[in-house]
């Protein structure tokens, strides 16, 4: 019997960036229909080796190896779609001027039929619905998940027998994800090898046959997905496993004193409300996980709180006062004391300046400390936080992702904050790093017995540490009550038997 003809290999791939090797003596054969995931914490080298598919490299790299693919394009559905879709065209011209390439052998009366034919299957495959209404609209007008499809779908008009998919479930719902497995699954159905990258363990169970677990550029073990799970042989993959666990959650001594108050509160987006909240309360010591699917209003009402949003009627009041509803009306104080940490941490910071001083500028700005003293502030909180002191002087690019992040925490921290939004902090993060950041979060509440914490979150482990939960459902507060233990079964369904 003969073997399966891989659609893809890598043989003995080393990667070197400056003096260290990002990938060191990796191998990867990728079956026709078969889905084959790499995962491990930040940094493992799993985006540089898939990317490496697609003949990608970072820049300055020395690279080593192998790398072979069959005939014709690698499709790549990157982790943020909608950076490769061109804003100013429709959805539908983007696609059939793909497919206007592979009919260009037919005569010219049948072209049009066939190029219709060829753009709706691969909507179709790529499990996007309702494809007539979708070709008409913008990129800006579909959502993250609409937009990946159609990137997946353009791979698929392009003939691509390998798609490398990067964190496709990342910073998404319950629901949007066993869509997206669905999706997969589907591609590897059609004869398709996948290659997911991810920290999403779920998701990797639901689909993957073969698992590939990196650490420090190599692979460390890999095995059938459930043989993983069952019965991990190197201690990494065990502490993968382990970092899934909820993590425990915060409960106060006794309640303190109310900090925050919210409502009747009615946020807008131009006219339309898309907010509406009875009332909430935040005491001190606390934490309040407001849970809901993308576009439930979790994001207005953090950004509501922080000043970011002004377009709402109703009062938010901070210890018995009332808040501003714009920051440049805030007062310093009041500034400081209500502290906002983004999702895309990357993005919050300069990529010019040191991220020491970015830190230090809170407390400057916000507390009149002296330089002097914010540097040394900034620098303590930053290696307490555990950013190693070797890397407070660099510029945000580079530091990981899981170091920015406990940073943009160091700098919302130099405010000395009553209240601490956390607006899908973890979102992005593998399981390691994710427990670790919010261990972190627990112990700060613990320590500073005037903190309150506001986790916004679609992850229900993340929930698992909060006080209360709070959930909105199309903008509406929906149910509010303590924090009840997570739902833990992992996603099925989306992988096909047999």
């Amino acid at each position: 019997m003969n073997p399966v003809k891989a659609v893809a290999e890598i043989e003995n791939l080393r990667v070197v960036v400056g003096d260290r090797a990002i990938v060191d003596g990796v191998h990867l054969r990728v079956l026709p229909g078969r889905i084959t995931a790499l995962v491990g914490a930040s940094g493992s080298g799993k985006t540089t080796t898939g990317l490496a598919l697609l003949g990608e490299y970072p820049a300055g790299a020395r690279v080593s190896g192998a790398v072979r693919v069959s005939d014709g394009p690698v499709g790549y559905v990157p982790q943020h779609p909608g950076a490769v879709l061109n804003p100013a065209r429709r959805i539908g011209a983007l696609l059939r001027d793909i497919a206007r390439t592979q009919v260009r052998h037919l005569p010219r009366r049948d072209r049009r039929a066939a190029v219709r034919v060829r753009v709706l299957r691969a909507l179709a495959l790529a499990q996007l619905p309702d494809a007539t209404a979708m070709l008409r609209r913008f990129p800006h007008q579909l959502s993250g998940g609409q937009q990946q499809r159609v990137v997946l779908a353009q791979a698929l008009l392009l003939g691509a027998e390998v798609v490398v998919a990067d964190e496709p479930t990342t910073g998404q719902d319950e629901l949007t994800k066993r869509g997206i497995v669905e999706q997969l699954a589907a591609v590897s159905r059609a004869g398709i090898g996948v290659v997911l990258l991810s920290h999403d363990l779920d998701v990797v169970r639901a689909l993957a046959d073969e698992v590939l677990v990196m650490r420090d550029g190599q692979v460390v073990e890999s095995g059938p997905a459930e043989r993983l799970g069952r019965a991990p042989r190197h201690p990494w993959t065990t502490e993968l496993l382990a970092s899934e666990a909820p993590p425990a959650r915060i409960e106060p001594a006794s309640e303190g004193a109310e900090v925050l108050r919210v409502g009747p509160l009615t946020a807008h987006h131009g006219r339309t409300a898309v907010l509406r909240i009875p009332e909430l309360t935040l005491h001190a010591g606390q934490c309040l996980a407001v849970l809901g699917r993308s576009g439930s209003g979790k994001t207005t009402l953090a950004r509501c709180l922080a000043g970011l949003h002004r377009n709402h009627d109703g009062a938010i009041h901070l210890d018995g006062a009332p808040l501003p509803r714009s920051l440049r009306d805030r007062t310093r104080r009041q500034l400081a004391a209500v502290q906002y940490v983004f999702q895309d941490a990357r993005a919050s910071f300069d990529e010019h300046r040191p991220v020491l001083h970015q830190v230090a500028r809170t407390a400057v700005r916000l507390r009149g400390t002296t330089e002097a003293d914010a540097l040394a502030e900034a620098r303590a909180t930053l290696v307490g936080l555990g950013v190693a002191d070797a890397l407070v002087h660099r510029r945000p690019d580079r530091l990981s992702g899981g170091e920015l992040q406990r940073a943009a925490l160091a700098r919302a921290l130099l405010a000395h904050p009553r209240v601490l939004i956390c607006d899908e902090i973890t979102s992005g993060l593998d399981t390691v790093t994710r427990r670790s950041i919010l261990d972190t979060l627990a112990g700060l509440v613990r320590e500073r017995g005037d903190l309150s914490l506001v986790l916004i979150t679609h992850d229900l482990t993340t929930a698992a540490l909060a006080t209360r939960t709070a959930v909105l459902e199309a903008g509406a507060l929906v149910e509010e009550t303590p924090a009840r233990e997570p739902l833990t079964a992992p996603l099925s369904g989306g992988r096909r038997q047999g």
